[in-house]
């Protein structure tokens, strides 16, 4: 009998994907190469249902023979395993960026004999509509939580923006561009507790409580969708912090990151020009410890942040305590330097890699910042935080707006400087 392929993501199940297959039963035994994760997220949004989710939604369809793993955002290297008769699929990719893709499968299938055929696009079927109408549902805190693991197995690199209310969160939601390699966005949010602190006018010395922090991150879970790692500061009090990580875990926060420092917080930016006092290993080992014995479900993460390059020792001191915190329950570590070179953190990144091939290392390139992502990957790192630009961006630009109508005493100078009032009042849905 013939052999049919037919790729598909499979995240959401519509009429359209239902009459390809349909067409495709009657040339044969249909093959469904399904997309995994990382292939997907390479180049769009991470689907909400797992690979195992939707493999297991695909092997009940009526007319599916059996479901192999699509690695590749390319049909390519599956149809040179399997050598189909047939590759079927819907006439909508003879352009924009999958006409590449189309000209890849012709030339594959006329070197291994089989032949393309494309099914006439089915009107009134948008997936990428209905994936932002479910987006705009939202999701539930469970759904949410687990969403950075996912990222974290999917991807080479995750790509955290920092976010202080909602509205820079729905920035940080629904901003993308498109380049050659596919769809750039945002992959979560980092509530920082500097920006926290700086938008409320107080210093960022852990005087603002965890209750005023989570009331004003509900604003941002309640019209966003990504996941969100929290800075936690120190953790406070071991017994204190395990209420903390049952009410993040509870609301659907990704993870915590809290450093291994103990007394008054100081910014770690301000290095050796401000005391900086580290917590003995073996009670911040503790700390880590407790908080993994209060979380309920096994998809919250603590991640350990070193401050030992902050406080002016060695890579080798920062390693010593990152092993002891992989060894108490870390689910990650993330090393933080205020150096621009960044030669510590690719020396601690290289080495640690070593010792720990799949353990996360989160990095805050603020002050090495001529580093690209994918730099910062080759030396191992594993999320990338982008800890406090959104702030530093929308402070400037406020103070450019109030200079101006200071300085010509109207506002009509300032207009180019602003949004539209109308696009303000649009940009919010179910403002009009």
């Amino acid at each position: 009998m013939k052999t049919v392929y037919l790729g598909m993501t499979a995240d959401i199940i519509h009429p359209g994907i239902i009459n390809i297959l349909t067409e495709a039963t009657k040339l044969g035994e249909v093959i469904v190469g399904l997309l995994t994760d990382s292939a997907i997220a390479a180049h769009k949004r991470l689907p909400y249902l797992t690979y195992e989710q939707r493999k297991q939604v695909v092997e009940s369809l009526k007319g599916v023979s059996r479901v192999v793993p699509q690695e590749d955002w390319s049909y390519v290297p599956n149809l040179r395993a399997l050598r189909p008769d047939y590759i079927i699929h819907g006439d909508d990719w003879k352009t924009g960026s999958y006409s590449k893709i189309r000209e890849d499968v012709f030339a594959c299938m006329a070197e291994i004999g089989g032949q393309v055929v494309e099914i006439p696009y089915t009107k009134g079927i948008d997936s990428t509509a209905l994936t932002d109408n479910m987006r705009t549902v939202g999701t539930t805190p469970e759904v949410r939580m687990k969403t950075l693991r996912r990222l974290i197995l999917a991807k080479k690199v995750v790509r955290i923006m920092e976010a202080h209310s909602g509205l820079s969160g729905l920035i940080v939601e629904n901003l993308s561009i498109t380049k050659d390699d596919g769809l750039h966005a945002f992959d979560g949010m980092w509530a920082s507790s500097l920006t926290d602190s700086t938008v409320k006018g107080k210093p960022d010395i852990e005087a603002v409580d965890l209750t005023t922090r989570l009331q004003d991150l509900t604003n941002i879970l309640e019209c966003t969708t990504k996941p969100i790692i929290f800075d936690g500061d120190t953790g406070g009090l071991t017994e204190h912090f395990v209420f903390t990580v049952r009410t993040l875990e509870r609301n659907g926060i990704s993870a915590v990151i809290i450093e291994d420092k103990m007394g008054l917080k100081k910014n770690s930016l301000f290095g050796t020009d401000v005391k900086q006092t580290l917590a003995e290993i073996p009670d911040f080992c503790e700390k880590i410890s407790a908080g993994k014995r209060a979380q309920v479900t096994k998809d919250f993460m603590i991640i350990a942040r070193l401050e030992s390059l902050i406080a002016g020792y060695s890579v080798d001191h920062a390693l010593e305590r990152a092993a002891a915190y992989v060894k108490a329950g870390a689910d990650g570590v993330m090393i933080h330097s205020k150096e621009k070179s960044g030669e510590d953190i690719k020396e601690f990144c290289q080495r640690f890699r070593l010792e720990f091939p799949s353990i996360p290392i989160v990095v805050v390139p603020t002050t090495y910042n001529q580093f690209t992502e994918a730099e910062l990957a080759g030396w191992g790192a594993t999320i990338i935080i982008y800890a406090n630009h959104m702030l530093r961006a929308s402070y400037p630009a406020m103070v450019k707006v109030a200079t101006s109508i200071l300085e010509h005493e109207r506002s009509l100078e300032a207009n180019d400087l602003c949004m539209p009032i109308k696009q303000i009042l649009e940009l919010i849905p179910g403002t009009k």
